[in-house]
C-alpha cells in the first residue's frame, strides 16, 4: 500500500501536466502582433493587430453571379438601370432622358434602338459583362457583332465578333479602340457567350486637369488581353487623342448600339465600386 501511494500520485501529477500541454497546444496563436516595424509608406506595422480588416463579400452563388456588394445593372429581368437619350426625327438628340428601350428576350437585353447609359456614375470600377453575336450577322470587320462598354462615358473597351473575321489590331475585342490592341485574340465563336472582366482605373485629376491617366486590366473569357494598360484619352474614331480639357470624378458607364444585325445580345452585367 506504501508504494502504491506515491506511484498514483506521480501518475495523477503525470496526467495534470499532458493535459496543460494539450491546452497550450488548442490555444490559438496571436492574431497580430504591437512589437513589429513599421511597413515602409504606411501608417501599419508587419502583421499589426490593430490593422483594420477587410469586410467580408459573400461571392455569388455560381462564379458569375454578382457579388454581395455589386450594383446590378441587368439580370435578366429589368433593365431599369440604364437609361437612353431621346433623339428626334433626323437623329439628333432632343435632351430627353428616356427609358432603356432595348428588348428583353428569355432573359436577355437586345442591344438594339440606340445606345444606352447607366443611371447610376462610376470612377473606377470593376465590370462584369457577358454578351454574345449572333453566327449569322451581317456585314464584316468592324461591321459584324459590334458593340462596346465606355467607362466614364469616354473611354472604350471593344466588344466584336473577332472569331474569322479579320479587322484592324485596335479595333479587336479586348482592345482600347483605336489606341492598344488586345495581347491576344481571346474571343470564343459567334454564338457562343463572352464574358467580360474589368478593372477600371479612372484617371487622377486636379482642379478638373488630368495629372495621372486613366488604366484598364481586362479579361476575356478568362483570359488577360489588356495588363494595367494605359488609356491614352477619350476614345476617338480615325484621329488621336490626349487628355486635354476637363474631366469629371465619376461619369455614366455607356453600352454601345453599333447597329448590327441581328443585334448583340447582353446578360448578367454588375459593377463594383473600387
Amino acid at each position: 500500500m506504501k508504494l502504491l501511494l506515491p506511484i498514483l500520485l506521480l501518475a495523477a501529477v503525470s496526467a495534470r501536466a499532458a493535459d496543460s500541454k494539450a491546452k497550450a497546444e488548442e490555444k490559438p496563436s496571436a492574431i497580430g502582433y504591437s512589437d513589429t516595424p513599421v511597413i515602409p509608406g504606411t501608417q501599419w506595422k508587419v502583421h499589426d493587430i490593430d490593422r483594420p480588416r477587410p469586410v467580408a463579400v459573400a461571392p455569388g452563388k455560381e462564379n458569375a453571379a454578382a457579388p454581395s456588394d455589386a450594383i446590378v445593372i441587368f439580370d435578366g429581368t429589368s433593365s431599369d438601370a440604364l437609361q437612353a437619350k431621346e433623339k428626334d426625327a433626323k437623329g439628333k438628340e432632343t435632351g430627353k432622358i428616356i427609358p432603356c428601350p432595348w428588348k428583353i428576350d428569355s432573359g436577355v437585353l437586345m442591344i438594339a434602338g440606340g445606345d444606352c447609359w447607366t443611371k447610376q456614375e462610376f470612377g473606377s470600377c470593376q465590370l462584369h459583362l457577358e454578351w454574345m453575336s449572333e453566327p449569322h450577322t451581317k456585314g464584316n470587320s468592324q461591321k459584324k457583332g459590334n458593340a462596346g462598354v465606355f467607362f466614364m462615358d469616354r473611354y472604350e473597351s471593344q466588344m466584336l465578333d473577332c472569331d474569322n473575321n479579320p479587322t484592324y489590331a485596335d479595333g479587336m475585342t479586348g482592345g482600347i479602340y483605336g489606341q492598344t490592341p488586345p495581347l491576344v485574340n481571346a474571343v470564343r465563336p459567334a454564338g457562343q457567350w463572352q464574358v467580360y472582366d474589368i478593372i477600371f482605373t479612372a484617371p487622377k485629376l486636379e482642379n478638373g486637369k488630368v495629372v495621372e491617366p486613366a488604366y484598364i486590366t481586362t479579361f476575356v473569357n478568362g483570359i488577360c488581353v489588356q495588363n494595367h494598360t494605359k488609356i491614352m484619352g477619350p476614345t476617338k474614331h480615325k484621329n488621336i487623342t490626349d487628355y486635354s480639357g476637363d474631366f469629371p470624378e465619376k461619369a455614366p458607364i455607356r453600352i454601345q448600339d453599333h447597329k448590327n444585325e441581328p443585334p448583340v445580345r447582353l446578360r448578367n452585367v454588375w459593377i463594383r465600386p473600387m
